[in-house]
């Protein structure tokens, strides 16, 4: 067909266009690009915002002092963000331990292992985890999970006490129970993700891997992983950001005590529930108030920090080689 026989939706050809309907591509270009920058400037805009609202307790505190400072005594005026920035590391880190995992087994098994006709229904029952709004996580987390699981914290921090962050008396509610909380809260999202990624493995691997010789686990090992890794790292990273934000739940179950924990099973605090628990009460105090903005500023800085992190992971995987192993190339 020639080019010229090509007709648009009106009927004229193509190159017979006007300037005026021509000029509709750059003015939509113009658009998109402007709906892009206005999404950066967003960020800026909080970014500058909440500096300006905290900078009276980076004045008073100093910004390593605030940020490093293990002391938070609102009775006192003097606070000291480190003990929450350690608790929303340790919670995530474990959410992310323990999450991780589950939901890339959970994808696996739906895409890869699991009927075709159960599938739709197991995997509407993975993603309804990501409608119980997460008060009811929290409530569920301190009066149901944490009394069964406190005898089995204790035997693990009594037979294991050998190993860093673990030994003493649990203590109800704790870091390990916020991160088990949050590590449910993050499968829908990661095995949502980890599946979609999985489901667009090319069908000629799978079925080349499987011509080889290789058994089901071998078949995923060498095609499907490879090929959805840096899907699953994306995926990792976004679950370790909504763990780093959640708030309500971990207030609930993680003891609120604004000290850093000797180990996994101390109470502590978070960034987030800081700010959910004392900003009513801080109304009347402009520096508890700057604090808590400054607190705020920090949580905004390490989910900037944590997505930077994914897209480098995302990009180091897109770049690796997807390979055959050796035993199998033959």
């Amino acid at each position: 067909m020639e080019a010229g026989s090509l007709r648009a939706g009106g009927g004229r050809s193509v190159l017979e266009r006007s300037p005026r309907s021509r000029a509709l591509d750059p003015l939509l270009r113009w658009v998109l690009t402007g709906l892009a920058a206005l999404i950066l400037l967003l960020i800026a805009f909080f970014f500058i915002r909440l500096f300006v609202e905290a900078k009276p307790a980076f004045d008073k505190f100093g910004y390593f002092g605030f940020v490093f400072d293990s002391n938070w005594d609102v009775s006192k005026a003097i606070f000291g963000a480190w003990p929450l920035v350690v608790g929303t590391l340790i919670t995530s880190a474990i959410a992310l331990v323990i999450g991780v995992p589950v939901a890339v087994a959970a994808a696996l098994y739906i895409t890869e292992l699991c009927p075709r006709r159960a599938r739709a229904p197991l995997t509407v029952m993975v993603e309804l985890l990501a409608a119980v709004p997460s008060v009811v996580y929290g409530l569920w987390g301190i009066k149901v999970l944490a009394p069964k699981l406190q005898p089995a914290e204790q035997w693990f921090s009594d037979k294991f006490s050998f190993l860093p962050f673990v030994g003493g008396q649990v203590s109800i509610p704790n870091y390990f129970i916020s991160g088990l909380i949050l590590a449910i809260m993050i499968v829908p999202i990661v095995s949502a993700i980890s599946r979609e990624v999985m489901a667009t493995v090319p069908a000629q691997d799978k079925e080349g891997a499987l011509a080889l010789g290789a058994t089901r686990w071998e078949m995923i090992q060498m095609a499907v992983l490879p090929y959805s890794r840096a899907g699953i790292s994306g995926a990792a990273m976004l679950g370790l950001g909504r763990a780093i934000g959640e708030t309500i739940a971990v207030t609930i179950v993680i003891g609120n005590a604004p000290n850093v924990g000797s180990t996994i099973f101390s109470q502590g605090y978070t960034l987030a529930a800081v700010i959910a628990n004392e900003f009513g009460e801080a109304a009347s105090d402009p520096t508890h108030r700057a604090a808590l903005i400054a607190a705020g500023l920090v949580l905004f800085l390490l989910t900037l920090i944590v997505n930077a992190i994914a897209r480098y992971f995302v990009n180091r995987a897109s770049r690796g080689e997807r390979t055959v192993p050796q035993g199998m190339a033959g």
